[in-house]
């Protein structure tokens, strides 16, 4: 048996950080947004009595390492069906260590797929609680579309849909972003009293294009201010974006724009020096079965 599921990006609206938990923890208040980027998860049934993993992109750990391979060997322990050889492949289109979420869509997607080839029937629910296991935003995907995460960012809200436009990600090359040194930094100023997010939330309930995009932020953009990325987003504002933003921890940088023509001419300058650009469209939903 074989299934493919296409798995999404996300990229970041707001990035709230609240403060360290004495847990370690980081209190966050993220807005989560799908998009038409997807990675391709085929997973097909055999004999061997093993997991197995394979991908396109050279670099990318294909055994226990991979969140894939986690998320499989939970599946079998969480629903008790007996593990059955299992080869699972990665078409990774989605860069990698941008902030875009792709290992953890990755992971919704063979929680979905899985669901899907052993007629488990799980809600969405359940699919979230066996993902959720190996990374906060491994839950958002199941479900997708836009959303607000809160606490460590585990907990999910439906919120409504962003307008429709065009998004344009760009991932700069050999740009190494410390998460470690964001939180430290974030940590050490003062405490935080207005929440962006919260005014992304009215923008979308405004169904606003201009004030969900004048609302957008993120603290890991503002604490690492990484030239690349600023110099990214002056080219977008260039190219008639009405907001621009790095997305997570980085490095990926997006920007969003009302006309598509103006969306495609910023890809195409800045595919010029960096290869991976892309133009997509929110996307309402999250992990998806395509055959």
């Amino acid at each position: 048996m074989k299934v493919k599921v296409n798995a999404p990006a996300k990229v970041n609206l707001a990035v709230d950080v609240l403060g360290r938990r004495p847990d370690g923890y980081h209190e966050v208040s993220l807005v989560l947004q799908a998009v038409t980027l997807y990675d391709v998860i085929t997973l097909e049934t055999n004999d061997s009595e093993k997991i197995t993993v394979s991908c396109n992109v050279e670099g990318v750990p294909c055994d226990e390492r991979n969140i894939v391979y986690k998320t499989a060997v939970r599946f079998f322990r969480i629903t008790g069906i007996d593990p059955v050889g299992l080869h699972i492949d990665i078409e990774k289109h989605i860069p990698s260590q941008a902030g875009l979420g792709g290992g953890s869509s990755d992971g919704a997607g063979v929680v979905m797929g899985m669901n899907y080839l052993f007629n488990t029937h799980l809600s969405d629910k359940q699919m979230e609680e066996i993902g959720g296991f190996a990374g906060a935003d491994v839950p958002f995907f199941i479900n997708g579309g836009t959303q607000l995460a809160e606490g460590i960012g585990t907990r999910m809200k439906k919120l409504r849909a962003m307008p429709d436009c065009f998004i344009v990600i760009c991932k700069p090359d050999n740009v190494s972003v410390s998460t470690k040194e964001a939180y430290d930094a974030i940590d050490a100023a003062q405490t935080k009293q207005f929440k962006y997010s919260d005014e992304v939330i009215r923008g979308l309930y405004m169904f606003s294009l201009n004030a969900v995009c004048t609302s957008m932020y993120n603290d890991f953009d503002v604490f690492l201010d990484i030239a690349e990325v600023n110099d990214i987003k002056k080219l977008m504002y260039k190219s008639k974006a009405v907001g621009a933003c790095m997305s997570g921890s980085g490095s990926a940088v997006f920007g969003v724009f009302k006309k598509e023509n103006h969306a495609q001419q910023c890809a195409e300058e800045l595919k010029k020096k960096y290869p991976q650009t892309f133009v997509c469209k929110p996307l309402k939903i999250g992990c998806s079965i395509v055959e």
